[in-house]
């Protein structure tokens, strides 16, 4: 068993203290039902949906997610997908508008197509600040200043030879001068 008192995974402690294997039932977790479940979620954001998908209470979902630290990041990451699809989905009908069909009286068929303004507005909304700034990479050369990559690469070097005498006992109680200077 390991260590002491650690019960192997799948067992558990009976009231006499002794090791039994736990029986499997249909409400036990199994790697189906989480990757069910969270694919359901990655589609719906939905968890109740998602939980009726894996075949799962919405109480032992949420119980899993406290307990489980894996668990949990495959729900934060399944819910990044879904509202990025989510927000696909909603970028379209802003741009391109949701086809309708009007049937006149006489019988005769018109399509058009509507825009939602409301819809682009909250989009607009939602990457204001995004769009705002332009994006620069760090490690982009727009921007950066020779002269002061220069300097912070002198200074890491003199911190790395200072390090490196400290190390090897050449160098006692600051006697190189540059204490301070770096720090």
């Amino acid at each position: 068993m390991g260590s002491k008192g650690a019960v192997p995974r799948g067992t558990e402690l009976d009231a006499g203290c002794r090791v039994r294997a736990r029986k499997k039932t249909s409400r036990s977790w199994t790697k189906s039902k989480e990757v069910k479940f969270l694919s359901a979620l990655a589609d719906s954001c939905n968890v109740k949906f998602a939980a009726r998908k894996a075949s799962v209470s919405t109480s032992a979902i949420y119980e899993r997610r406290k307990n489980n630290a894996s668990f949990r990041a495959g729900w934060k990451t399944a819910l990044r997908e879904g509202y990025a699809k989510l927000e696909l989905i909603l970028l379209e009908r802003a741009l391109v508008g949701t086809e309708t069909v009007i049937e006149r009286r006489d019988g005769s068929i018109e399509r058009m197509r509507e825009y939602s303004n409301s819809l682009a507005v909250a989009l607009l909304r939602l990457h204001r600040d995004e769009v705002a700034e332009p994006d620069i990479e760090p490690t982009s050369p727009q921007g950066v200043n020779e002269r002061e990559v220069d300097e912070i690469r002198q200074r890491i070097a003199r911190k790395l030879e200072r390090l490196n005498r400290q190390l090897t006992g050449k160098s006692r109680g600051g006697a190189d001068g540059e204490q301070g200077a770096d720090s």
